[in-house]
């Protein structure tokens, strides 16, 4: 009776523990589990070099989406980046999505500037003002090597 105690109490430990780990794993790891609501826009870039799928969707410095997918446009020939917005977020048509850095040498994220039109983006629609990544390696490589006459 006693070794059937020891072993239901081990078994409910390690279920447990698993489902802790399970947890974790997906919370920390930024799983979506479900369909997260809101609604899907995307936006042209000539360059996201460092954007990663996931990444942050940021106005007024608060996470308000997520990357979802980069592609490249094969008739623009530009980077088309398709982001999620978070319900109860609303952008006007004029917003302008600005592909910036966490810090110096920090991730990449979009940051959302809101515009002034009353017209609101819904779903699958573009963002049309757009600001590509700065390209610091260019910028150096300029630097360094400028024409000095």
């Amino acid at each position: 009776m006693k070794s059937i105690n020891k072993e239901l109490y081990v078994g409910l430990f390690v279920i447990i523990g698993l489902l802790c780990a399970g947890y974790l794993t997906i919370v920390l790891g930024g799983v979506p589990m479900f369909n997260a609501k809101g609604y899907t826009l995307y936006a042209y870039f000539t360059s996201v070099s460092g954007l990663k799928n996931g990444a942050g969707i940021e106005m007024a410095g608060v996470e308000i989406g997520n990357v979802s997918e980069i592609t490249l446009d094969k008739e623009r020939l530009e980077a088309k980046v398709s982001f999620r917005i978070n319900e109860g977020i609303e952008l006007s048509e004029d917003s302008i999505a600005s592909i910036k850095t966490a810090g110096i040498i920090g991730e990449k994220y979009i940051s959302i500037s809101p515009g002034g039109s009353d017209l609101m983006l819904e779903e699958e629609e573009a963002i049309n003002n757009t600001e590509s990544a700065l390209d610091i390696e260019s910028l150096v490589r300029k630097f360094i090597f400028k024409d000095d006459h």
